[in-house]
């Protein structure tokens, strides 16, 4: 019989887990500890629910799906706690650090110099592919899941979640807010938006409590590990769509004014390492490190 619990589900259990300790030893004494670790507790409580369900019912059932896609939900709870957690226990920020990196690097700010392409239709265009990163992940593994491609799903998705929680411990390493908040002074021109740009952004504030996830690029580092598997596993037509997409995802987190460029450049080489590393950790957490890395 199959296990209940997936390499994907034991990864998050352990991200959690050290999350839940961070908290306690951070906020040891605050009248709010419990109510992070209830949360905590419930998000591990629902991944081992789903994986029980999962493996009671058996086959391809309503629960195996949910299990499947659960990862979505879990990193997007564990996402927004970091929004709570991360000004609560890290009192610095290093938006000024990142600056004179890419001021050193550049000689000038990169936002501040992208103001001379600044127009309505390129913002909207380039506003449409920041969130196209919701959808990437989830084309991807949907694709696989429909196409029954069972192991190419469990470590494309694996790989996935590795690299949010990879870039979730650089938030919590090198907290920072973007430029759009601490360059707004130097910037000569507001970017210039229509209805459905100001639509996009301001959803995207009210859903994201985390503001403090500039470095790296989540957004970079999850697009390319994307198309990374989309590449590996033969799925050609999603793969020539996401080309374009990724690119203008990339330029985007720039011109937008999210992420500094040294952001964007941390978030390709955490890709890179996210694909190194991913097939090893899925056997590590498997526990069958016989088995072929697919």
């Amino acid at each position: 019989m199959r296990p209940a619990l997936k390499p994907v589900d034991l990864l998050s259990i352990v991200f959690i887990a050290l999350l839940a300790m961070l908290t306690v030893v951070s906020l040891s004494g605050f009248s709010d500890l419990p109510q992070f670790i209830l949360k905590y507790t419930l998000f591990v409580l629902i991944i081992v629910s789903l994986a029980a369900l999962d493996r009671k019912t058996s086959g391809m059932t309503f629960f195996h799906f949910l299990h499947a896609f659960i990862p979505i939900m879990i990193i997007l709870l564990v996402f927004n706690s970091l929004g709570e957690l991360i000004p609560r226990i890290r009192h610095q920020y290093y938006d000024n650090d990142l600056i004179r990196i890419d001021y050193a690097l550049f000689g000038a700010h990169p936002t501040v110099w992208m103001e001379r392409f600044n127009n309505s239709v390129l913002t909207g265009l380039f506003q449409i592919a920041y969130i196209s990163y919701y959808f990437m992940p989830i084309a991807l593994g949907t694709l696989l899941f429909l196409r029954k491609k069972q192991n190419e799903f469990d470590r494309a998705v694996f790989a996935l979640v590795l690299c949010f929680y990879l870039s979730y411990i650089g938030y919590l390493l090198v907290p920072a807010v973007g430029p759009r908040f601490t360059l707004s002074q130097v910037q000569t021109a507001e970017l210039e938006t229509g209805p459905l740009t100001m639509w996009i952004r301001s959803a995207l504030d009210g859903l994201e409590q985390n503001k403090t996830d500039a470095f790296p690029s989540g957004h970079t580092a999850v697009a390319l590990v994307s198309i990374f598997y989309a590449w590996k596993y033969r799925e050609k037509v999603l793969f020539w769509i996401l080309v374009p997409a990724v690119s203008a995802l990339i330029v985007s987190t720039v011109y937008l004014r999210y992420h500094y460029v040294v952001d964007v450049i941390a978030g390709i080489l955490l890709a890179a390492f996210t694909v190194l590393i991913a097939p090893k950790t899925y056997l590590l957490f498997s526990g069958s490190s016989g088995r072929s890395q697919g």
